[in-house]
């Protein structure tokens, strides 16, 4: 029986019991499911960064914004409250369409 020892989505025992396959699983205590959701966004971004079309790409981002809703919701906000924070972060900062890459801020002079 192959082990996997990683967080899963929800549904996941359900489909697995379905097919027919014996599996184990359990419940994680809060402070472990916040470090297992950080695993699950390192390993949905890598998965982004190795994706090979847009249609895989969408894909990943969609799973790494789920993990964000999760780890949201860790901290005590909806999606709706992060949407907000990222809306006044981008009236006040902007976003990032315009691709600006910055090289370098002379300092100030002494």
């Amino acid at each position: 029986m192959p082990t996997y020892n990683k967080l899963v989505r929800d549904h996941i025992p359900t489909i697995i019991e379905q097919s027919g396959k014996a599996f184990k699983t359990r419940v994680l205590q809060r402070e472990e499911y916040q470090t297992e959701l950080m695993k699950k966004a390192k390993e949905e971004f890598q998965e982004y960064s190795e994706a090979k079309n847009h249609e895989n790409s969408i894909e990943e981002l969609a799973d790494l914004l789920e993990v964000m809703y999760a780890l949201a919701a860790i901290h005590g906000a909806t999606p709706e409250q992060l949407e907000q924070v990222r809306h006044k972060k981008a009236e006040k900062r902007g976003g990032f369409e315009e691709r600006v890459y910055l090289i370098e801020v002379e300092d100030e002079q002494s």
